[in-house]
């Protein structure tokens, strides 16, 4: 088995990519976008269909004259550094960055692409656009629906800033020219080409709704823990991660062992199933790709032994049951879900103070789960302080995103799964909308939208780089007003994204959502699943110390394979039932081995070999199959106990291809070659050829 890490990722929104080849196959574990890299475009100006919604707002530059569009795409810069302004950024048509080096790959190298989450397919209709692309690519239907409407809203975004630039004239923007990148200031220039200089491939210009479509149509959805079967080879299934609606983890079985694929997953979700890790117990190989803490500062010690029993008696096994129960007892008692409803307890604490001052909230998060979360505790916090201040979610795929996820129970935790049982919505939202406490509007500029628009108010609207979609227009307005306030996810890239609206009076409160499997849990979560072989980024070598020997550990980085030696040295074959009654045992002279020889169809099913009655033929009536080399010494002694009088020959021919004689003399004249690979007999008697081919066939081993 060979596996390579193509990327690490970037968190939640940008998840990694690997490739994995097993039983000769090919699989593409994930095809993510770095959206998260849009922060060094400048964000598109309040266009001429906002400004109805909004007076111009000081606090914002305003880019839309005609004399700003005709310079040059990327501005000419000092070389000497200076503190970033919004002047600096890349003031063009935005294009998107993929896994590095997508655009090299020769994609019909691929045979099978699994998709863990719907952040994992964004960049799926780069990938099967390209020419030569045939591969099976299998998700669960709930992120092949939530990816397919993200993939949608991205488009539709994109279209806006289209309109405003208009179309490219050129395959090749100005600003990816060289002498152009040179002049960017040193964060820029990193994320446009990667700390090593070569991601600037890895940008594209965004794909087409056609393209979304046509991706679509390849993608073979999966209910909850379905088995797929991929070439009648390896069995694929897929299982909870409980870090989104539909997210999951992969199991992949085949003739040489099991494999199991651990993205980021969480034990205790407030809205999605929650992490089956049993279900991927008994893989023979579990490759490790949660990045999520790999930067954090966990003390990952703790206080489990490690030991693990190796052998198979029933008391040890029962032990190994009860410590895998406590063990699942801890990892299930983390507090992971008390944090984060704490930490939601706290945002709905900010909002309320906020819009009390008489400010709005602009919440730009993509997690559909978080955001569904948000709108239930934040109702009933408004509820509570019996203030009426209007909700709206303003995006183009809203209304659908929001019944999708009403009708999706079986990616969902139990406690909204008993919901549905009880006749009782899955969520809030559709109830809150009936009250008219939630309004929902396709575009900041719908008309609706601006007949029911009252301030303060609560907006949750795409996208959170801050550079798409109606957050930029809302940002712009409120940026100046320091009552208002502005809740973001945490990343790296904050400060460059907040860029083009400072000054901001504006609050700003970063929250970090869990997205992912805490280090201290690692250890104990392996042990429950026992492999034999577990694959490890190498940020996380502190784990890998386990005190069992039962487990082999090998660290992974980006743009490296490994090569995992098979688990298993030979395959297991199934065998009729009337197959099996006619084995016919002959003990081999050369070695100390029993071998029978069996004619039938073989075929592979499911993952397994199998032997099935073909068209039989009387073992009596096969002649036997030879191997061996001829110990011509033997040979004359059979021969002579046979009446036949014969003599060794001189050797001829090469070493390589060398041939011993034998002179027949009596009865009749016979000539016996004996090469490597064969023997000839050659002579005019009938009966003496068939005597020399029985004395021959005793010499040497057949079946």
């Amino acid at each position: 088995m060979k596996f390579s890490c193509l990327s690490k990722g970037g968190g939640y929104h940008f998840p990694p990519c690997h490739i994995l080849n097993i039983c000769g196959f090919s699989i593409l574990l994930d095809c993510p976008l770095d959206l998260s890299a849009l922060t060094i475009f400048s964000p598109i100006p309040t266009s001429s269909k906002a400004s109805s919604f909004d007076e111009e707002n000081p606090s914002c530059p305003n880019r839309s004259e005609s004399s700003d569009l005709e310079e040059p795409m990327v501005r000419k810069r000092q070389k000497v550094e200076k503190p970033l302004d919004a002047d600096d950024l890349i003031y063009a048509e935005p294009w998107y960055k993929t896994v590095k080096n997508l655009h090299l790959w020769n994609v019909s190298f691929i045979d099978v692409v699994l998709i863990s989450s719907p952040t994992g397919m964004l960049g799926l209709p780069f990938l099967t656009r390209m020419k030569g692309f045939s591969a099976k690519i299998y998700v669960t239907e709930a992120a092949a629906r939530l990816g397919q409407l993200m993939m949608e809203d991205l488009v539709s975004m994109h279209l806006e800033i289209r309109q405003f630039f208009g179309p490219e004239e050129s395959s090749f923007p100005q600003w990816m020219k060289w002498e152009d990148l040179t002049l960017l200031p040193s964060s820029l220039k990193n994320v446009a080409l990667g700390k090593d200089g070569g991601e600037l491939g890895g940008w594209l210009s965004l794909y087409s709704a056609a393209d979304v479509k046509d991706c679509m149509q390849k993608v073979l959805r999966l209910k909850y823990a379905e088995e797929i079967c991929y070439n009648s080879t390896l069995i694929i299934k897929a299982f909870s991660s409980g870090l989104e609606i539909g997210s999951c983890n992969w199991t992949i079985n085949g003739p040489k062992g099991g494999v199991g694929f651990i993205s980021s997953s969480i034990f205790d979700s407030a809205h999605a199933m929650n992490f089956d890790y049993n279900a991927l117990r008994g893989n023979d190989i579990i490759i490790y790709s949660d990045f999520s803490f790999s930067d954090g500062t966990e003390d990952v010690e703790s206080g489990y032994d490690n030991s693990i029993p190796t052998t198979c008696n029933r008391s040890s096994l029962r032990n190994y049951e009860n410590d895998c129960q406590e063990l699942a007892k801890s990892l299930l008692n983390v507090d992971e879900g008390l944090e984060e409803r704490d930490k939601l307890a706290f945002i709905c604490s900010c909002v309320i103070d906020s819009v009390k001052a008489g400010g709005s909230v602009l919440i730009p998060i993509s997690r559909l789960g978080i955001v569904l979360l948000l709108l239930e505790q934040i109702s009933t916090s408004l509820d509570v302080s019996t203030l009426k201040v209007p909700m709206y979610i303003i995006s183009s795929l809203a209304e659908e995103f929001l019944a999708f996820s009403n009708i999706i129970p079986e990616w969902l935790c139990k406690q909204r799964q008993e919901k549905l049982f009880s006749g009782e919505p899955l969520f809030a939202h559709a109830k809150l909308v009936n009250e008219k406490k939630l309004h929902v509007f396709p575009a900041v500029h719908s008309p609706k939208l601006l007949m029911n628009w009252q301030e303060p108010c609560i907006v949750f609207s795409p996208h959170w780089s801050l550079r798409l979609g109606p957050a930029v227009h809302l940002l712009q307005r409120w940026s100046g007003d320091q009552n208002s306030l502005l809740i973001l996810e945490s990343g790296p890239d904050v400060d460059l994204a907040l860029l083009p609206f400072k000054p901001m009076e504006m609050k700003v409160l970063e929250c970090s959502f869990l997205s992912g499997i805490r280090l201290q849990n690692v250890e104990p979560l392996l042990k429950i699943l026992q492999p034999k072989v577990v694959l490890l980024p190498k940020d996380l070598k502190q784990i890998s110390s386990l005190k069992s020997n039962s487990c082999s550990t090998f660290h992974y980085c980006v743009n490296e394979t490994l090569r995992i030696p098979s688990l298993k040295d030979n395959s297991e074959l199934e065998i009729a039932t009337d197959l099996a009654s006619q084995f016919n045992w002959r003990n081999l002279k050369q070695e100390n081995i029993n071998m029978t020889r069996l004619k039938g169809e073989l075929c592979v099913d499911h993952g397994r070999q199998r032997l099935s009655t073909g068209n039989q033929e009387s073992s009596e009536s096969r002649p036997l199959v030879h191997w061996g080399s001829t110990d011509l010494e033997k040979l004359l002694v059979v021969l002579s106990n046979r009446g036949i009088k014969a003599t060794l020959g001189d050797a001829f021919g090469s070493e390589s291809e060398s041939a011993s004689l034998v002179h027949v003399h009596d009865p009749n004249q016979a000539l016996i070659e004996v090469r490597t690979t064969s023997t000839v007999i050659s002579t005019a008697d009938e009966s003496l050829a068939s005597i020399i081919f029985e004395a021959i066939g005793s010499v040497l081993d057949g079946v």
